[in-house]
């Protein structure tokens, strides 16, 4: 493929990419749709998963402390690589690029790719489903959401979120095959 090809099928992406942003963005404007993912973004600040870690060994002793190890190491590493791509890529947010999307919730920083919230939601899951299997069940369908409220309250484009989920999966694999 070459360059100029390449810079058509990137804006066709762009493009698709920023209809779907707009269409999930005016889904938090019902004031109840809003609340819900601005609650379910701030328990992906890290709430969920420093709680997850405090309460790992205590429900499950030395498995659960060795868990607790491999989320702290999972999640230094993802923010390694999240603040080193973040600063490489640039990419403005989607209220910057639009006036039609409207920030459900203050950034935690400038650049929107990839999303940080998504990476560590799908790295610590693996981390802690992979150990403990029943923890699953709550551990995806949260994973899922935090990763929706990111584009619902126009924080991040999809092509961030699948990023940052496909880092933050990378990372875990990694960790888990060692």
């Amino acid at each position: 493929m070459g360059k100029v090809q390449s810079i058509v099928l990137v804006r066709w992406v762009a493009d698709r990419e920023m209809v779907v942003c707009g269409l999930l963005n005016r889904m938090s404007r019902a004031p109840k749709i809003k609340k819900f993912f601005v609650l379910v973004s701030w328990i992906g600040d890290g709430k969920a998963w420093y709680l997850l870690m405090v309460v790992l060994p205590v429900i499950y002793g030395e498995k659960g402390l060795a868990t607790c190890w491999n989320m702290v190491i999972v999640g230094m590493v993802n923010l390694a690589l999240y603040k080193a791509v973040k600063n490489l890529t640039g990419r403005p947010r989607p209220d910057v690029v639009s006036k039609e999307i409207c920030l459900g919730t203050a950034p935690l920083d400038q650049y929107s790719f990839p999303s940080g919230h998504t990476m560590h939601a799908v790295a610590f899951s693996m981390i802690a489903g992979a150990h403990h299997a029943e923890l699953s069940l709550v551990l995806i369908p949260a994973s899922s959401l935090i990763a929706l409220s990111r584009v619902v309250l126009g924080l991040h484009y999809p092509t961030d979120v699948i990023a940052g989920g496909l880092i933050g999966g990378y990372v875990a694999s990694w960790l888990l095959a060692s």
